[in-house]
């Protein structure tokens, strides 16, 4: 099974790729919204050690273990 932290790479990896697809196709200005979101929630990260939605994530998915990689 999937955990927090590995799904949250995995999470972040389609937001991207969103933002790429929305560039890609014209919209820019979704795409900026969704890649201002990204940034943000890295500066969360980065400022206060916590972020938003991997918080979320480890309510509805259990933590990876200390020991995996």
């Amino acid at each position: 099974m999937m955990c927090a932290e590995r799904m949250w790479f995995v999470w972040m990896a389609i937001l991207l790729g969103l933002v790429m697809g929305l560039a890609g196709s014209q919209m820019f200005a979704a795409a900026f919204l969704a890649q201002l979101a990204v940034m943000i929630m890295f500066l969360i990260r980065g400022v206060t050690g916590k972020c938003p939605s991997l918080m979320i994530l480890q309510q509805l998915l259990p933590p990876c273990d200390q020991g995996e990689g």
